[in-house]
Order: structure tokens, then sequence, then C-alpha cells
């Protein structure tokens, strides 16, 4: 089995819900992690719906500060994008990290808020899914160095090169987030890795196990991208888990928990929910911690939880 690997995720939407707008703090969160013995680091996109830092820009200048963690999407929209351009971003990044990207992408999650988005990018809405799989069947191409030519529904090209090439042959493993029947067989079919968010682990067991049964051409790594909220208090960890949620995503802490996977506790209890979805099959986890304080917020995770995570996955 492989190794259990712990990463975090950069607060830019919660720098730009308070205005804060310090990418050179982001940066230094990054560097923290590596030095704290994360494994990965990774950023979020909503250009409109929730705005923050562009994910792929703050990435570069992390790879410059950083040497040995992962760098990480959670997640890219590549419908929002051609995919020439977007390969030829995520190219760049391979090579400027010599090799430490994740590309996760995702479909965008459908409600009234992102399909505003797509509209004010002048993408059709409905039409997401097809131009998600079509850019990642171009992108793939395009990596390979060569010149390429490419006849889809929604995009076409005729011997494009992007140069430099990706640092890794074949370029950077793409992991695909979604639930539900259709999102698992895209995952199982197309993707390197699937990040997802469920609710329980009972839910995440099952859905893997539906994609292990389909995906018999490729290996696909489980993920996971969960919440905390840490307190001695659990009340008062509720209490910020609510606080923090709400303002993230403008909607009430329960439409999202019924959604995602969200955790207010103590460190301790905090590791017995994780290693929940580790039992269930999960071997990468990306956590968001729902906090005021995000500098102290990390060192506690690294302190408290981290160590007992990588200690149970041991035994």
């Amino acid at each position: 089995m492989a190794k259990l690997k712990v990463g975090y995720l950069l607060p830019t939407r919660d720098q730009s819900v308070r205005e804060e707008h310090d990418a050179g703090r982001l940066v230094a969160q990054a560097r923290r992690a590596e030095e704290l013995g994360l494994d990965s680091v990774w950023a979020g996109e909503s250009p409109v719906t929730r705005p923050r830092a562009d994910p792929l820009l703050l990435l570069a200048a992390v790879a410059q500060a950083t040497e040995r963690v992962t760098l990480g999407t959670a997640v890219l929209l590549p419908a929002l994008r051609h995919p020439i351009l977007l390969a030829h971003q995520l190219a760049t990044l391979d090579r400027l990290s010599e090799g430490r990207v994740i590309a996760g992408m995702g479909g965008g999650f459908p409600n009234p808020d992102t399909q505003a988005q797509f509209a004010a990018v002048g993408v059709d809405f409905t039409r997401r899914i097809g131009r998600l799989q079509e850019s990642i069947d171009a992108m793939r191409r395009l990596w390979s160095g060569d010149s390429v030519s490419y006849r889809g529904q929604y995009f076409s090209f005729d011997d494009v090169r992007i140069t430099p090439p990706p640092s890794r042959p074949g370029g950077p493993p793409i992991w695909l987030a979604g639930s539900g029947g259709p999102a698992l067989r895209r995952v199982a079919r197309l993707a390197d890795g699937w990040l997802p968010y469920p609710p329980s682990a009972t839910t995440y067991a099952t859905e893997r196990q539906a994609i292990v049964q389909t995906a018999t051409a490729r290996s696909v790594t489980p993920a996971l991208y969960a919440t905390l909220c840490l307190d001695e208090d659990p009340h008062q960890a509720r209490r910020r888990l609510r606080t923090s949620i709400e303002r993230y995503y403008q909607a009430p802490l329960e439409i999202v928990a019924s959604i995602q996977a969200l955790f207010a506790g103590t460190a301790a209890e905090a590791v017995e929910w994780l290693t929940g979805y580790v039992a269930a099959g999960a071997r990468h986890l990306v956590i968001r911690l729902a906090v005021e304080d995000h500098d102290a917020a990390l060192e506690e995770f690294a302190d408290q939880v981290l160590p007992l995570l990588r200690a149970g996955d041991r035994r």
C-alpha cells in the first residue's frame, strides 16, 4: 500500500474574504508547510464565484520558495480556458517545480453562482463536462512535446507544439473531483487521481470501490479534500466552523455539511475522523483549515494531528 500523504490548502479564499490580499504570506505559509513535514500544498480556483488569488501564478511563486512539496490545484476549472493555454501554463509550472505538480480539476458544482461565473467569461455552463473531457485529452497530447492537431466538438487546432514541455514525460498527473455515477466513471476513464469530499467515510469507500472496479486499465490515486476546525471545546469548534464556512461559501453550514467532508472538534477526534477515510482507502489527504489564524492553525495541525496520522499509517 502507498504511503499516506498529507497536504495543506493555502487559504487564498480566506484572504480574499478578509480583503488581505497578501500573496507573500501565502508563499510563506507554503514554505512553512514544507518545513513542518507536510507532503503537498494546494490552491483553489474561482475567479468570480468565490474570488481569490490565481492558483497557477501563486504556485509558480511557491515552486521557487520550496524544494520538496508537491504543488496541487484543488481544483482548476479547465472549461473556463482553452486547453492550449492551460496546457502551456501547467507545463511551465511543472518545469519550474521540477516535476512536482498535480493538476486537480473539476467541472464546476451546479449552482446559480457557478453558472454566473461561466456566463461572466462567456462559456456555456451546460457544456462544461464536455469541455473538461476534451481539455484533458488535448492537454495530454500537447504535453507529448510533439506537434499536435486536434478535432473535437468544442476545441480544434492544427500543428500546435508547446514549449517548454513538462518536466515529466506525459505531463502532470490529472486528478478529478466528483461524486456520483457519471463523475466516478469519468474518474475511472480519464484520471490519475480522485479528489472528492464526501461527508462520510462509508460513502467514500463505496465510491472508491466503484472506481477500482471500473478503472481496469489505470491506477487511480485515492485522495480526500477535507475541512477541519480544531478546538479543545467541541462546541466552540462548531461555532468557529460555522463562521468560517458560511463566510467562505455564503451558504448555511448545514447545506455545505450535507455535501462536503467537514469536521469540528479536538485534534484527537480529528485524527479518528480522518482515519476513517484512510481505512476506506484514502492515500492523500488535502486539508483545509477553517480558522481565523491560519499560521497558528497550521502549526497546531502539524504538531497535534500530523504525527498521529503518520503513526497510525505505519501500524
